[in-house]
């Protein structure tokens, strides 16, 4: 394989909001919440609006491309997870799919039955399963340790029952950062013969997984967070959608693109997917010349992205760990996690720190971030939490210089 070093111009260049005048001089950190969309997004859902936004698969000529783009959207995105098209499902957002796979695994459970959560995650992939207690379902809750704020299976395996019919966690923490061990995980729950649930939506814009190889039985994940339309994506695993009940209308009960999207999907948000795709397929031609399969254009494309992010991470991680006065959440190596960065001050609180770097055309933020229960765990207030700095592939090394220059001047 032959590749190129990394291109931050090119990189750049394909996300408008690098020339947009009103964003002039300012460095956004928290990519976390939602990423820029990529010029290839944007151009889609401009082209759709303009030429296909009729009701598509009817025979004539608009209708007909509308449905034509939806469903090459749906492909290109499968190929590049390597999974089936049938698989993949787009809904509103990811905390509106885990609702509506609640839903369904409720129809399943019987009281007693066992549920896992753990207290690392956004609220989104705990408190859908929760509120399962209302139907008899037992809900045991995977800890982190308060002092490194990680998950261990080892505290897993001794939660695991032959009740155990879910284990919901995340791929990677959107506070903590660090990358938990995924197959390591679900090859715990399936020896305990449940489902794994995993919530991937901090870890896919550092590069979008290869499904299979995870072991997941269910993966969500949000593609405004992948520089992609306002969608949560959805892969459920081919036997895992057969059985359970469908959430959508009974004539749909029979196709697996529609029995977990009660509402009817976004037809131009999801034709928009090409955008992202075209993205990356762009990404991987620029820096790399052999031809490949999509799962291996995936492959090359993460590594690019994580090697890129790793080396914009290391000095960041230094600062806040060196820093007296500092509590850095996390692991303080970058190839362990992501560039999501949380913090605390003792001199200052969560909120008064972002207020200034807000002053400085930085664009972070305070708070707990839909994670309350990891706050509440770590011996944080809920009202301030922490500070956290996220960014992916496109930020330059020159912005986080600044934001360390900035908060060595803040905290």
């Amino acid at each position: 394989m032959t590749m190129t070093s990394f291109d931050l111009e090119f990189v750049r260049s394909s996300f408008p909001a690098f020339s947009e005048p009103s964003l002039q001089g300012f460095a956004l950190f928290e990519n976390a919440g939602g990423s820029y969309a990529c010029r290839q997004t944007v151009e889609w859902l401009d082209r759709y609006y303009r030429q296909t936004k009729v009701q598509p698969y009817a025979a004539y000529s608009a209708s007909s491309i509308a449905g034509e783009q939806m469903d090459s959207a749906k492909k290109r995105m499968a190929e590049w997870l390597n999974i089936g098209t049938a698989e993949l499902h787009f809904g509103p957002s990811t905390s509106a799919n885990t609702y509506f796979l609640a839903q369904a695994l409720r129809q399943e459970l019987e009281p007693g039955d066992e549920v896992v959560v753990t207290n690392q995650d956004h609220e989104a992939n705990v408190g859908v399963w929760s509120r399962l207690e209302d139907e008899g379902v037992v809900v045991r809750e995977w800890k982190v340790d308060p002092d490194s704020a990680e998950l261990h299976p080892v505290d897993l395996a001794a939660l695991l029952s032959e009740r155990t019919r879910a284990v919901a966690f995340t791929h990677c923490s959107n506070i903590v950062g660090s990358i938990n061990p995924v197959r390591e995980i679900t090859d715990l729950v399936h020896e305990a013969g449940a489902l794994a649930i995993v919530d991937g939506v901090s870890f896919c814009p550092h590069g979008m997984p290869d499904i299979p190889a995870l072991g997941a039985d269910i993966y969500l994940f949000s593609l405004y967070k992948v520089y992609g339309p306002h969608l949560g994506a959805m892969y459920i695993r081919g036997e895992v959608n057969a059985d359970l009940p469908y959430q959508g209308h009974f004539f749909n009960a029979g196709n697996p693109a529609y029995r977990f999207n009660p509402a009817g999907p976004d037809h131009a948000q999801i034709a928009a997917v090409n955008g992202l795709m075209d993205y990356m397929d762009e990404l991987y031609r620029h820096h790399f010349e052999w031809p490949a399969e999509a799962p291996a254009r995936a492959h090359a494309v993460r590594g690019l992205i994580r090697d890129q992010e790793s080396l914009l991470l290391q000095p960041l991680l230094d600062f806040l760990d060196n820093r007296e006065g500092v509590r850095l959440i996390g692991k303080t190596r970058a190839a362990a996690r992501a560039p999501t960065v949380s913090f605390s001050s003792d001199k200052h609180s969560s909120k008064t720190i972002a207020a200034g770097l807000a002053q400085e055309k930085l664009g972070l933020s305070a708070g707990d971030f839909y994670a309350y229960r990891l706050i509440e765990a770590l011996g944080y207030d809920n009202d301030d939490g922490v500070v956290r700095a996220s960014f992916v592939h496109y930020t330059s090394p020159g912005e986080v210089a600044r934001l360390i220059e900035t908060l060595d001047r803040v905290l």
